[in-house]
């Protein structure tokens, strides 16, 4: 059974940005001849998160009052403490975009049938970035036959 990886790059936004990346796996499928098996699709970042549903404007600004108000970014954090821990010049205060990433998921599995993801007719493979702008990854393995 083979077993096929791709890096997919994401330019994200500032603050909390969402991305449908289905069409990017889909037309990865297409150039692997795999017709029946899986793809893993893995956030790359502790501050990115992947989750699968409607790819629908107004739910997707629902979703980031959503988890503003489960981690508020001028809530008091231990991780923001960046005076007791050993950080990078430009270390930005970001625990709360840890916490949303938390509450999300690293990864997700959609199986492959017949050549295409087997989605349900309002799911989409959503990428999240909590503490853009930045030049994000995600990983995609396809495995099958």
């Amino acid at each position: 059974m083979p077993i096929i990886h791709q890096i997919i790059e994401v330019e994200t936004s500032e603050g909390i940005s969402i991305f449908n990346i289905t069409p990017q796996i889909n037309e990865f499928l297409q150039h692997t001849g795999i017709k029946n098996g899986q793809v893993l699709v893995f956030s790359r970042h502790t501050t990115t998160a992947l989750a699968i549903n409607e790819n629908e404007e107004r739910l997707l600004e629902d979703v980031k009052v959503y988890l503003r108000k489960l981690a508020p970014e001028t809530d008091k954090y231990l991780h923001n403490d960046l005076h007791l821990r050993v950080v990078p010049e430009d270390e930005p205060m970001n625990a709360h975009s840890h916490l949303m990433s938390m509450t999300l998921s690293t990864s997700e599995v959609v199986p492959i049938i017949e050549g295409k993801l087997a989605l349900g007719t309002w799911q989409s493979v959503l990428f999240f970035d909590l503490d853009g702008p930045r030049k994000r990854t995600v990983f995609l393995q396809i495995s099958g036959e």
